[in-house]
């Protein structure tokens, strides 16, 4: 596969781009991650997230450690050529570390934030 479609990306500083995944059926915004070129270019070639984890420092196999891997469907990304949308398939139906479907399961109501999406999974049978 020709690495061209990459030089388009317009990655920061650091050499990253924020990355959106989407689940592919519902539309609904599963979590926010970071990639770099080898992890868009991985992501491309195994259809499987692989992001740029910045607190470890390597690259990050969505579930390699939960079994909740991202089926990659679709690869698109914006205008400004500086924001990835993967649209997948969430397997496990669990996105977040804390057990949920989606990494934004908190929302603002008044002046706090409320837990509003229950856990799927306690974590601590997630990751053991």
């Amino acid at each position: 596969m020709s690495e061209t479609w990459l030089d388009e990306i317009r990655f920061n500083a650091e050499g990253l781009i924020p990355a959106i995944a989407q689940d592919a059926a519902s539309g609904r915004v599963l979590m926010l991650a970071w990639m770099n070129r080898a992890a868009l270019k991985l992501t491309a070639e195994k259809k499987q997230a692989v992001y740029w984890s910045r607190s470890r420092q390597k690259l990050w196999h969505k579930g390699e450690e939960s079994g909740h891997t991202q089926q990659v469907l679709e690869i698109r990304f914006d205008c400004d050529e500086d924001v990835i949308l993967l649209k997948v398939e969430q397997k496990g139906g669990i996105a977040c570390h804390t057990g949920r479907e989606s990494c934004f399961y908190r929302q603002l109501e008044g002046d706090q934030w409320v837990e509003v999406d229950a856990v799927i999974k306690d974590p601590k049978d997630i990751y053991r």
